[in-house]
């Protein structure tokens, strides 16, 4: 979203909420008869875009003079350094209001369908929600460090649906589509992003063990495309949260089609292993290691290990650390590509693939002990890594014992 969106945003909030709370009564008609606002959860389904897959979660507030929608979902993306302050874990959301209309408009025209829940809530309830969107709007207040799992705008909404509640807000378990284990934030997220499986790839190379420990109820509203079920069955003091529930857009599936298997991560690294296995098998048979091959993958892995050190050992995220792929994918990999072309570096590099190869076998066997779930495309990309150092080994060993059997030889 634009800067300039975001402006008009701000511009359309400060003219409904520079109304004094009273506005939204009508004093010429006696106080039980007042006009009370209306406030509803609206759920939208997934877009096509990566930071759409699990839908979008707003909070409607009609009344007699104004009709509207508050959500928590606005990001400037051409906001200096956006994508470093993201992966630093400093990126920031606002929360922004605009005419109902409008909103439903901009969700039809993308093919998203709008389902709405009329919440039943007590007079005072709906006060103090209002009270506290009209704080949160202001300049001051609208902006919040955003978390990808705990902090969104579906977890502000249910927060401030609990905050003001006046007694204890129930949530029932609503059906999680995860098959075969106990829901947690990785699986849920690999759910919704089936048919994008770059995007989880990265997800589960940059997220550690902090998103696989099962998740609760509340937790699992991370989703609102899972709040919408999830508040459907919830109750305030044994009543239902939930007067209706109705489509008020309709819409069809605008995400994108399945990525062909043959171009998924576990088919393209598949493929890589593959090659590394035949250069490797070649590399064995002259006895010769091919520079240029591990040159260019120990590269990859290093640049790669580098991002993920930062989101480790830099980043304020909480769920990249722990995350034990560093003991794979690190900036000592780095060390290949840079000591290949030295006779030194090469009798180095031998201690070093010792190493490597220690540290990939300590990580496969922590990985089930931190209880850290990996994608499966990471299993070729970790073999190749395996042959490739222990082919390293093998045929620098091979090489030095022949340097030595010719000096002696040559000696005698």
């Amino acid at each position: 979203m634009n800067g300039l969106f975001i402006k008009i945003l701000s511009l359309v909030a400060a003219m409904y909420f520079a109304l004094p709370p009273c506005a939204f009564a009508d004093d010429s008609i006696p106080e039980a008869e007042a006009d009370i606002p209306v406030i509803s959860c609206l759920t939208c389904s997934p877009g096509a875009d990566i930071y759409e897959l699990e839908g979008h979660s707003a909070l409607r507030i009609k009344s007699r003079e104004a009709d509207y929608v508050v959500n928590w979902g606005l990001f400037d993306f051409d906001s200096p350094n956006f994508v470093y302050r993201f992966v630093k874990g400093e990126c920031d959301y606002m929360a922004g209001a605009i005419p109902t209309d409008r909103f439903i408009h901009y969700y039809a025209a993308n093919g998203r369908q709008v389902f709405e829940q009329t919440l039943d809530l007590t007079p005072l309830q709906t006060a103090d929600i209002i009270a506290a969107v009209q704080t949160n709007l202001l300049p001051q207040n609208r902006t919040y460090r955003y978390n990808y799992v705990k902090d969104n705008c579906a977890t502000r909404i249910l927060n401030l649906i609990e905050s003001t509640a006046p007694d204890t807000l129930s949530l029932a378990p609503a059906h999680i589509p995860v098959v075969g284990q106990s829901p947690s934030f990785r699986s849920v997220m690999s759910h919704y992003h089936a048919s994008y499986p770059w995007y989880q790839f990265g997800i589960d190379l940059a997220l550690g063990s902090g998103i696989d420990y099962p998740i609760s109820t509340a937790e699992a509203a991370f989703a609102p495309v899972l709040m919408q079920p999830i508040l459907q069955k919830a109750t305030i003091g044994g009543k239902p949260l939930v007067a209706k529930s109705e489509i008020i857009s309709p819409g069809y599936d605008v995400t994108l089609p399945p990525t062909p298997w043959y171009l998924t991560p576990m088919a393209v690294f598949s493929l890589l292993f593959i090659i590394a296995a035949l250069i490797t098998w070649f590399d064995i048979l002259r006895r010769k290691i091919s520079r240029w091959f591990d040159a260019l993958i120990f590269s990859v892995f290093g640049i790669t290990g580098l991002v993920l050190a930062f989101l480790v050992f830099v980043s304020t995220h909480e769920a990249t650390s722990p995350n034990l792929l560093i003991l794979w994918l690190n900036p000592l990999c780095l060390l290949v590509p840079a000591c290949l072309w030295s006779a030194k570096g090469r009798s180095f590099l031998i201690f070093y693939q010792f190493l490597n190869f220690a540290a990939i076998c300590a990580m496969i066997i922590l990985l089930p002990v931190m209880n850290q779930t990996v994608n499966l495309a990471i299993i070729p990309l970790v073999a190749t890594d395996i042959i490739r150092s222990l082919s390293y080994i093998y045929i620098s060993r091979c090489e030095r014992k022949r340097k030595n059997l010719y000096r002696i030889r040559y000696s005698a």
